[in-house]
């Protein structure tokens, strides 16, 4: 008589009687990933001035700010300005503006520059959310090209987010 009990093969063993295990590893399947593990860390300064949120801007920050605003948690109706995940937002001319033709300003062109947190490294929206702010910062009319650095210093917390992202957050079902 046959032990139904004893696994024939081990990568199919039952695992506290409740299924079989069917498991295959391939190191190379997420070769492109960057893994949190390998996330640098970088002191940057401290909570002063944070939650950044662009209060005093004016023409085109004021503009990036606001479609930043617009851009809310995949998994809360409240804008990521709100949550306290930007840091900052910094604009350069592109330094070809100043051998265009007579009219061109500052403002056109531009790069910005996100400075962004998660509220932690492990987030699983990290990749669509990160993607979603650097389109972002790109929309409005004058903005040549956007890029974001995520950073983790300092840390992100509860303390971040605004009034505004607070009552969201209640208004959600939150408790903060």
């Amino acid at each position: 008589m046959t032990d139904d009990t004893t696994p024939t093969d081990p990568s199919k063993a039952a695992v506290d009687g409740r299924h079989d295990v069917d498991v295959a590893f391939n190191p190379d399947a997420d070769a492109g990933a960057t893994p949190c593990a390998y996330t640098e860390y970088v002191e940057r300064g401290d909570v002063d001035g944070l939650p950044a949120t662009g209060e005093d801007a004016t023409g085109l920050e004021r503009a990036v700010w606001d479609a930043l605003y617009a851009v809310e948690d995949p998994e809360m109706p409240v804008s990521i300005v709100d949550l306290g995940l930007i840091y900052g937002v910094e604009l350069e001319a592109d330094s070809s503006d100043e051998e265009t033709a007579a009219g061109a300003t500052a403002e056109n062109d531009a790069h910005v520059r996100v400075i962004m947190t998660l509220t932690y490294t492990g987030c699983p929206a990290r990749k669509m959310l990160t993607e979603e702010v650097r389109e972002a910062a790109a929309s409005p009319d004058g903005v040549a090209s956007a890029e974001l650095e995520l950073v983790w210093s300092p840390e992100w917390s509860l303390d971040m987010v605004t009034d505004q992202g607070k009552t969201d957050l209640r208004e959600f079902g939150l408790s903060v």
